[in-house]
């Protein structure tokens, strides 16, 4: 075999390994999100959406504190909390049932139409002590490192400033106790050592980040 010949299948042969790297990455669980020529239909979303209203409010404008504000949050963390609840990896007995209807391009626009929504402030009167301390504590446990600077969140991390102070307060709890474990570890391990006022002062800190 000549030295151009070996070549010319050399390089056929690695083309092959990396499309079928590729394909691998790209399927393996379905969730890249979006795929590059992937594209969530809005008005789809818009009207799907119109049974969340109930509980999320308009928009995603929730104002029971029991249910989290979904405008503007991260379309990336929707779309990965939808597909848990259809799979069972968070459990809910309101949202379990919901999500389980949804198909994953319901669960791809849903999370886009969401993520486009404008947050309006949630009612929550700060305490200013509070604040303060949960505003040293969440520096000690470098919540910024994934939440970044504004607590707005990026990709699978969620938007958690100016979201309910009573929904914040649950999910710490609900994750210090192992109650939710859909998080990968992380959110488990930064909330094992929170005492209940760390948990109240980070959600009020978090909750008045309007």
């Amino acid at each position: 075999m000549t030295r151009a010949r070996t070549s010319s299948f050399t390089a056929q042969r690695t083309a092959r390994i990396v499309a079928r790297v590729c394909a691998v990455f790209l399927c393996a669980g379905g969730l890249i999100w979006p795929l590059a020529d992937a594209r969530a239909d809005a008005q789809a979303g818009k009207t799907k959406a119109q049974t969340c209203v109930a509980c999320h409010g308009p928009m995603g404008n929730s104002v029971d504190p029991q249910y989290p504000a979904l405008a503007g949050q991260s379309p990336r963390y929707m779309f990965l909390q939808l597909k848990d609840f259809k799979e069972g990896r968070r459990k809910d007995p309101r949202m379990s049932p919901m999500a389980a209807k949804l198909s994953k391009d319901d669960m791809q626009n849903l999370a886009d139409y969401f993520a486009a929504q404008k947050p309006v402030p949630v009612d929550f009167k700060a305490d200013g002590v509070a604040v303060e301390a949960g505003r040293k504590k969440s520096a000690v446990e470098v919540c910024t490192m994934c939440h970044r600077d504004d607590f707005a969140g990026q990709n699978e991390i969620p938007r958690v400033a100016g979201q309910h102070y009573q929904y914040i307060v649950k999910q710490l709890q609900d994750f210090r106790s192992r109650t939710r474990t859909n998080d990968g570890g992380n959110m488990g391990s930064a909330a094992r050592n929170l005492t209940d006022d760390d948990i109240r002062n980070l959600a009020s800190y978090v909750a008045n980040l309007q």
